[in-house]
């Protein structure tokens, strides 16, 4: 698996536009987008930080991931996102080494990214997500 860099860390939170304020605000960062993604049952909000991105989760469905999420941990860090190569390659890498997979495939997620998540049962109590940008065919 080739992981060229921290594509962003996810943040549970309850209330969008108050953590939005929050990270402007208070560390000066610029909200770039806002956008939901439906079958995650999830609003997102982004910040740009270097070459890294914050990107900030709130739930449109009590009944959602993040929902749960918050209820059992509370708002706070929610995942951690690595950019790679070949996502495929890499999810068939990572379930090969014994990894549980939340997904087997890769998902359509935010900002037009394919998106994978690992179990946080295989992974240190750490969830993680695998990303990959397709480049635009034309």
């Amino acid at each position: 698996m080739e992981i060229t860099h921290i594509e962003h860390i996810g943040i549970a939170v309850k209330n969008l536009e108050e953590a939005i304020k929050f990270y402007e605000e208070i560390f000066g960062l610029k909200c770039y987008g806002i956008e939901e993604v439906r079958d995650q049952r999830v609003r997102t909000a982004f910040f740009k930080v270097g070459h890294t991105k914050i990107e900030l989760l709130e739930t449109t469905d009590t009944d959602g991931p993040i929902s749960k999420f918050i209820d059992k941990r509370g708002e706070g860090v929610h995942h951690i996102a690595f950019a790679v190569k070949d996502i495929e390659s890499a999810l068939k890498q990572t379930e090969g080494k014994g990894i549980q997979l939340i997904d087997k495939q890769a998902r359509k997620g935010a900002e037009g990214l394919d998106i994978a998540f690992l179990h946080p049962k295989s992974t240190s109590g750490v969830m993680i997500e695998l990303c990959e940008k397709k480049e635009e065919t034309k």
